[in-house]
Protein backbone atom coordinates (compact mmCIF):
# COMPACT_ATOMS: atom_id res chain seq x y z
CA UNK A 1 0.00 0.00 0.00
CA UNK A 2 2.81 2.71 0.73
CA UNK A 3 4.40 1.74 -2.20
CA UNK A 4 1.78 2.25 -4.16
CA UNK A 5 1.71 5.59 -2.57
CA UNK A 6 5.02 6.41 -3.54
CA UNK A 7 4.63 5.71 -7.01
CA UNK A 8 1.65 7.37 -7.32
CA UNK A 9 3.60 10.74 -5.64
CA UNK A 10 6.67 10.07 -7.79
CA UNK A 11 4.03 10.19 -10.67
CA UNK A 12 2.60 12.94 -9.33
CA UNK A 13 5.87 14.90 -9.39
CA UNK A 14 7.07 13.96 -12.74
CA UNK A 15 3.88 14.90 -14.25
CA UNK A 16 4.23 18.30 -12.53
CA UNK A 17 8.02 19.29 -13.44
CA UNK A 18 6.62 18.12 -16.92
CA UNK A 19 3.93 21.41 -16.86
CA UNK A 20 6.73 23.07 -15.42
CA UNK A 21 8.72 22.82 -17.80
CA UNK A 22 5.87 23.03 -20.60
CA UNK A 23 5.14 26.44 -18.42
CA UNK A 24 8.50 27.78 -19.04
CA UNK A 25 8.54 26.94 -22.54
CA UNK A 26 4.93 28.79 -23.46
CA UNK A 27 5.86 31.94 -21.16
CA UNK A 28 9.81 31.76 -23.40
CA UNK A 29 7.70 31.48 -26.52
CA UNK A 30 4.93 34.31 -25.82
CA UNK A 31 7.81 37.04 -24.51
CA UNK A 32 9.96 35.98 -27.38
CA UNK A 33 6.41 37.18 -29.51
CA UNK A 34 5.76 40.11 -27.49
CA UNK A 35 9.40 41.17 -28.22
CA UNK A 36 9.13 40.97 -31.84
CA UNK A 37 6.13 43.14 -32.04
CA UNK A 38 7.86 45.25 -29.77
CA UNK A 39 10.48 45.57 -32.28
CA UNK A 40 8.15 45.82 -35.17
CA UNK A 41 6.05 48.92 -34.17
CA UNK A 42 9.92 50.57 -33.55
CA UNK A 43 10.40 49.90 -36.85
CA UNK A 44 6.92 51.29 -38.47
CA UNK A 45 7.96 54.44 -36.21
CA UNK A 46 10.88 54.76 -37.35
CA UNK A 47 9.78 54.34 -41.09
CA UNK A 48 6.79 56.61 -40.62
CA UNK A 49 9.99 59.08 -39.20
CA UNK A 50 12.18 59.13 -41.76
CA UNK A 51 9.35 59.64 -44.94
CA UNK A 52 7.79 62.74 -42.84
CA UNK A 53 11.42 64.17 -42.83
CA UNK A 54 12.25 63.34 -46.17
CA UNK A 55 8.50 64.87 -47.12
CA UNK A 56 10.13 68.16 -45.38
CA UNK A 57 13.51 67.63 -46.86
CA UNK A 58 11.92 67.81 -50.41
CA UNK A 59 9.91 70.74 -49.46
CA UNK A 60 12.91 72.76 -48.22
CA UNK A 61 14.79 71.95 -51.20
CA UNK A 62 12.78 74.20 -53.01
CA UNK A 63 13.47 77.24 -51.26
CA UNK A 64 17.71 76.23 -50.60
CA UNK A 65 17.60 76.35 -54.73
CA UNK A 66 15.74 79.91 -54.73
CA UNK A 67 18.42 81.17 -51.75
CA UNK A 68 21.61 79.69 -53.81
CA UNK A 69 19.90 81.03 -57.62
CA UNK A 70 19.83 84.43 -55.84
CA UNK A 71 23.37 84.42 -54.75
CA UNK A 72 24.48 83.35 -58.14
CA UNK A 73 22.67 85.51 -59.87
CA UNK A 74 23.89 88.11 -58.17
CA UNK A 75 27.48 86.88 -58.50
CA UNK A 76 27.62 86.37 -54.54
CA UNK A 77 29.33 82.84 -54.84
CA UNK A 78 30.93 82.76 -51.93
CA UNK A 79 27.86 82.96 -50.22
CA UNK A 80 26.55 80.60 -52.12
CA UNK A 81 29.42 77.89 -51.72
CA UNK A 82 28.63 78.48 -48.54
CA UNK A 83 25.15 77.93 -48.15
CA UNK A 84 25.53 74.79 -50.82
CA UNK A 85 28.43 73.55 -47.94
CA UNK A 86 25.20 74.05 -44.78
CA UNK A 87 23.02 72.22 -47.24
CA UNK A 88 25.32 68.86 -47.72
CA UNK A 89 25.96 69.17 -43.76
CA UNK A 90 22.64 68.75 -43.16
CA UNK A 91 21.85 65.94 -45.82
CA UNK A 92 24.54 64.00 -44.09
CA UNK A 93 22.88 63.89 -41.10
CA UNK A 94 19.62 62.25 -42.40
CA UNK A 95 19.64 59.03 -41.43
CA UNK A 96 19.09 56.69 -44.09
CA UNK A 97 16.88 53.14 -43.60
CA UNK A 98 18.18 49.75 -44.88
CA UNK A 99 15.05 47.51 -46.16
CA UNK A 100 16.26 43.89 -45.94
CA UNK A 101 12.55 42.01 -46.37
CA UNK A 102 13.14 40.45 -42.33
CA UNK A 103 11.33 43.49 -40.41
CA UNK A 104 13.58 42.20 -37.48
CA UNK A 105 16.73 42.52 -38.82
CA UNK A 106 15.79 45.88 -40.65
CA UNK A 107 15.69 47.33 -36.90
CA UNK A 108 18.19 45.71 -35.57
CA UNK A 109 20.65 46.57 -38.45
CA UNK A 110 19.64 49.98 -39.05
CA UNK A 111 20.42 50.95 -34.98
CA UNK A 112 23.78 49.71 -35.73
CA UNK A 113 24.21 51.64 -38.73
CA UNK A 114 23.27 54.68 -37.24
CA UNK A 115 25.47 54.26 -34.11
CA UNK A 116 28.67 53.32 -36.86
CA UNK A 117 27.60 56.71 -38.64
CA UNK A 118 27.75 58.66 -35.05
CA UNK A 119 30.95 57.17 -34.25
CA UNK A 120 32.77 58.24 -37.63
CA UNK A 121 32.63 54.07 -38.52
CA UNK A 122 32.98 52.97 -42.33
CA UNK A 123 30.48 50.09 -42.85
CA UNK A 124 29.62 48.07 -45.08
CA UNK A 125 26.77 45.41 -45.15
CA UNK A 126 25.90 43.07 -47.67
CA UNK A 127 22.44 41.34 -46.96
CA UNK A 128 21.40 38.45 -49.02
CA UNK A 129 18.63 35.47 -48.40
CA UNK A 130 18.85 34.31 -45.28
CA UNK A 131 15.52 33.51 -43.15
CA UNK A 132 16.72 32.30 -40.04
CA UNK A 133 13.33 30.92 -39.50
CA UNK A 134 14.61 28.52 -36.87
CA UNK A 135 15.53 30.61 -34.21
CA UNK A 136 13.86 32.85 -32.32
CA UNK A 137 13.75 36.65 -32.73
CA UNK A 138 15.11 37.19 -29.23
CA UNK A 139 18.02 34.68 -30.00
CA UNK A 140 18.68 35.88 -33.62
CA UNK A 141 18.67 39.21 -32.22
CA UNK A 142 21.43 38.29 -29.17
CA UNK A 143 23.79 36.91 -31.26
CA UNK A 144 23.43 39.66 -34.42
CA UNK A 145 23.55 42.19 -31.80
CA UNK A 146 26.52 40.80 -29.87
CA UNK A 147 29.04 40.37 -33.04
CA UNK A 148 28.05 43.64 -34.21
CA UNK A 149 27.87 45.44 -30.41
CA UNK A 150 32.05 43.62 -30.12
CA UNK A 151 32.74 45.31 -33.20
CA UNK A 152 31.62 48.55 -32.79
CA UNK A 153 33.30 48.71 -29.36
CA UNK A 154 36.69 47.70 -30.41
CA UNK A 155 36.45 50.11 -34.02
CA UNK A 156 36.45 52.77 -31.15
CA UNK A 157 40.30 52.16 -30.34
CA UNK A 158 40.89 51.59 -34.39
CA UNK A 159 42.91 54.94 -35.89
CA UNK A 160 40.97 53.67 -39.55
CA UNK A 161 37.76 52.48 -38.35
CA UNK A 162 36.15 50.04 -40.76
CA UNK A 163 33.49 47.39 -40.19
CA UNK A 164 31.43 44.42 -42.65
CA UNK A 165 28.51 42.93 -41.80
CA UNK A 166 27.21 39.87 -44.16
CA UNK A 167 24.21 37.66 -43.66
CA UNK A 168 23.65 35.09 -46.77
CA UNK A 169 22.83 31.76 -46.58
CA UNK A 170 25.73 28.73 -47.49
CA UNK A 171 25.61 25.22 -47.69
CA UNK A 172 22.49 24.16 -45.94
CA UNK A 173 23.15 27.24 -43.16
CA UNK A 174 21.52 30.69 -42.31
CA UNK A 175 25.04 33.08 -41.82
CA UNK A 176 25.79 36.20 -40.00
CA UNK A 177 29.44 37.26 -40.79
CA UNK A 178 31.04 40.70 -39.01
CA UNK A 179 34.23 41.75 -40.08
CA UNK A 180 36.07 44.37 -37.96
CA UNK A 181 39.55 46.03 -38.95
CA UNK A 182 42.44 45.37 -36.14
CA UNK A 183 45.73 47.08 -35.88
CA UNK A 184 46.80 44.57 -33.61
CA UNK A 185 45.82 40.90 -32.74
CA UNK A 186 43.09 40.21 -30.44
CA UNK A 187 43.50 36.59 -30.50
CA UNK A 188 47.01 36.49 -29.20
CA UNK A 189 46.40 38.31 -26.15
CA UNK A 190 43.19 36.85 -25.55
CA UNK A 191 42.88 33.59 -27.35
CA UNK A 192 40.01 32.02 -25.22
CA UNK A 193 38.06 35.87 -26.08
CA UNK A 194 37.17 35.82 -22.18
CA UNK A 195 35.36 38.65 -20.60
CA UNK A 196 37.04 40.58 -18.15
CA UNK A 197 36.31 44.32 -17.52
CA UNK A 198 40.16 44.63 -18.21
CA UNK A 199 39.70 43.52 -22.26
CA UNK A 200 36.44 44.36 -22.43
CA UNK A 201 37.30 46.12 -26.05
CA UNK A 202 39.02 42.56 -27.38
CA UNK A 203 35.28 40.53 -27.76
CA UNK A 204 35.00 38.98 -24.48
CA UNK A 205 31.51 40.82 -23.84
CA UNK A 206 29.17 38.56 -25.42
CA UNK A 207 30.97 35.53 -27.50
CA UNK A 208 30.24 32.98 -24.54
CA UNK A 209 26.13 34.02 -25.29
CA UNK A 210 26.75 33.80 -29.07
CA UNK A 211 28.64 30.37 -28.75
CA UNK A 212 26.13 29.33 -26.55
CA UNK A 213 23.22 30.14 -28.66
CA UNK A 214 24.18 29.03 -31.75
CA UNK A 215 24.89 25.57 -30.45
CA UNK A 216 21.91 25.51 -28.80
CA UNK A 217 20.61 25.20 -32.86
CA UNK A 218 23.04 22.90 -33.20
CA UNK A 219 24.92 25.09 -35.13
CA UNK A 220 28.52 26.57 -35.19
CA UNK A 221 30.65 29.62 -34.65
CA UNK A 222 34.35 30.83 -35.66
CA UNK A 223 36.62 33.48 -34.63
CA UNK A 224 39.90 34.53 -36.43
CA UNK A 225 41.86 36.46 -37.82
CA UNK A 226 42.81 37.81 -41.79
CA UNK A 227 44.11 39.94 -43.74
CA UNK A 228 43.87 42.53 -40.87
CA UNK A 229 40.61 41.55 -39.44
CA UNK A 230 38.94 39.79 -36.40
CA UNK A 231 36.01 37.69 -38.13
CA UNK A 232 33.39 36.47 -36.61
CA UNK A 233 31.08 33.50 -38.33
CA UNK A 234 27.60 31.97 -37.25
CA UNK A 235 26.28 29.17 -38.62
CA UNK A 236 22.66 28.13 -37.59
CA UNK A 237 21.65 24.96 -39.86
CA UNK A 238 17.88 26.11 -41.89
CA UNK A 239 16.72 22.48 -40.79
Amino acid sequence: MIGNKKKELEELNEKILELEAQNKDLKYELDSYKWQMEEITRQEEEIRLLHQNTRKLKHDMRNHLMVMTSYINSGDYENAKNYISQILEKLNAVKSYVETGNPLLNHILNDKLEICRQEGIDVKADIGKAAFDKMKGIDFSAVFSNAVDNAIEHERLEPKKEIAISVYEKKGYDVIAVRNRISQSVLESNPNLKSTKADEEKHGYGVSQIREIAESYEGMTDFYEEDGFFIVNVFIPKN
